[in-house]
């Protein structure tokens, strides 16, 4: 067999693990899953008339639950990934990291497995919280079939790229709660970023942190094609961000899982 192969089949078989875990161990899916689905309720009905006058200069919520949406499922995926990188802390600190390296597999299999694994959960988790936005009231009706595709593969990009950062994540964590700690700039970033309120009505010596971080750009873009606002330079700075992102994490993965003694 050869070695793509074997990476292939092994990987698979690792794929097929995290998801059972998954499956048979949803509360913590479920936690991370309630929290953004939590804030979108919570501005839309709580804040969502105040809000939509401020940025449509009207009183109806629906502008603001178009306007929130895409930032909600951007944090989404941020949210999902903290569950990878607890569950690859447990791999490591729990000794079965240390028995797959006794066996005849591939090495970066069980990684690529929670890589995998991850993404899929996270897409899953969008599309749950996007149905939970359209029963409140989200539309994209000028959205083309190729804005659709575009946005898709947006959030796979964006999803594979954080996924990568919280495997490093969980890979130098002791244990499953530095894990969780370790994790949480990843659903600390949207709150500081234009998913709730455009970045110039923020104050001047804050809209710097609030544009210059990979959640921004992702959410115009992402606004841009499902609402057919102006994508601009935006389009471009997320590709970067997430292809940069899915780079660094993977290096610091790789180095770390393959000097890593446990």
């Amino acid at each position: 067999m050869s070695s793509l192969s074997l990476a292939v089949r092994d990987s698979s078989t690792m794929l097929r693990r995290n998801l059972l875990h998954a499956r048979r161990y949803p509360s913590l899916t479920l936690n991370l899953l309630l929290t953004p689905i939590m804030m979108l309720l919570l501005f839309v009905y709580i804040f969502g008339d105040v809000m939509s006058a401020g940025i449509s200069g009207g009183a109806d919520r629906s502008a603001y639950i178009a306007y929130l949406t895409p930032g909600l499922v951007l944090m989404t995926i941020g949210s999902t990934t903290i569950g990878t990188a607890v569950s690859v802390s447990n791999d490591m600190t729990e000794g079965i990291i240390a028995r797959f390296r006794t066996m005849a597999i591939h090495r970066g299999s069980v990684i690529i497995g929670h890589v995998i694994g991850s993404v899929l959960q996270s897409i899953i988790s969008v599309v749950l919280v996007g149905a939970v936005a359209v029963a409140i009231g989200f539309r994209s009706t000028d959205a083309t079939l190729l804005e659709w595709l575009a946005a898709f593969a947006l959030l796979v990009l964006f999803a594979t790229a954080l996924t990568w950062i919280a495997v490093g994540m969980g890979l130098i964590s002791p244990n499953a709660e530095a894990a969780s700690n370790n994790a949480l700039p990843l659903i600390f970033l949207p709150l500081i970023s234009s998913t709730f309120v455009p970045v110039d009505a923020m104050p001047g010596w804050f809209q710097p942190i609030a544009e210059y971080q990979p959640f921004t750009p992702a959410i115009e873009t992402l606004r841009g094609l499902l609402l057919g606002s102006e994508i601009g330079h935006n389009g471009w700075l997320a590709v970067a961000w997430c292809v940069g992102l899915a780079a660094l994490g993977y290096v610091w993965s790789k180095s770390v899982f393959n000097r890593d003694p446990k």
